[in-house]
């Protein structure tokens, strides 16, 4: 008889936590070994050790599920992603998930994701390899205080006041800021975490926003936004980033369009 898989449940919802243990508590050789309600809390219980499996949430307070996810070492538990939507996935298996599960969790689809994760073997990192989470948002250079972009001409120097988004088109990134528009090596997702997150928000999967360079949002159809910059741009905000924008914002849904 194998031993039991301890699976750490994280997410802020607590209907949601107390869901997820019930579907456990019916699978065989699975035990519940604590929950988190935040990205702060996973990284503590991993710490703490006696976990082989974390089931994360992405929007969580604080850090995100996937920036947590960054932080845990190569070998550490493994860690399935549940969520309600999809569009963090390839985000989620670049970061080394083993499975994304969508809300609401099937019993079979949770079996599946935890048969997966027991296939990968036990965890084998020190759990005191576990990152610590970063500093405050700030700086993202230390002494100069502006981010280095590589271009194709040179390496600028920029501060991150000036950029207002940075967009992928044709699997290149480009940075817009009031200094003049950049392609650069850079991935989006190295530039989320070289930026300062209280401004920077990644609103798509091809875009990232600095919030206070935007002067309008233009309710879409999709239950988006076009968010219009004062230099005059148009940038694309997904529904799920809609949302968090209007509870950033204290806006009721539709409000804006009654306006």
């Amino acid at each position: 008889m194998s031993a039991p898989l301890r699976v750490l449940i994280a997410d802020d919802e607590l209907l949601a936590r107390k869901r997820l243990t019930r579907l456990l508590a019916a699978l065989p050789d699975t035990e519940v070994c604590g929950e988190a309600s935040d990205a702060d809390g996973v990284l503590s219980a991993v710490r703490a050790g006696g976990v082989d499996v974390v089931l994360l949430d992405i929007h969580m307070p604080g850090l995100s599920g996937l920036d947590a996810l960054a932080l845990l070492p190569e070998g550490g538990p493994r860690v399935i992603l549940c969520t309600a939507h999809a569009e963090h996935a390839v985000q989620a298996f670049e970061h080394g998930a083993v499975d994304y599960v969508l809300k609401p969790v099937e019993p079979a689809r949770l079996q599946k994701a935890l048969e997966r994760a027991r296939a990968r073997g036990p965890a084998t990192s020190p759990t005191s390899t576990v990152s610590t989470p970063p500093k405050p948002p700030g700086s993202p250079v230390r002494g100069l205080g502006r981010l280095p972009i590589p271009t194709r001409q040179g390496i600028v120097l920029v501060d991150p006041e000036a950029i207002s988004h940075a967009s992928l088109e044709d699997e290149l990134v480009t940075v817009f800021t009031t200094q003049g528009d950049f392609l650069t090596d850079f991935t989006l997702n190295e530039l989320v975490e070289k930026l300062p997150s209280e401004h920077f928000h990644r609103v798509h999967r091809r875009a990232l926003l600095n919030l206070t360079h935007v002067a309008r949002l233009e309710p879409l159809d999709t239950g988006g936004y076009l968010a219009r910059t004062l230099r005059g741009h148009a940038v694309e905000v997904s529904r799920q980033s809609a949302r968090e924008l209007r509870r950033m914002l204290g806006l009721r849904r539709g409000v804006e369009e009654e306006g």
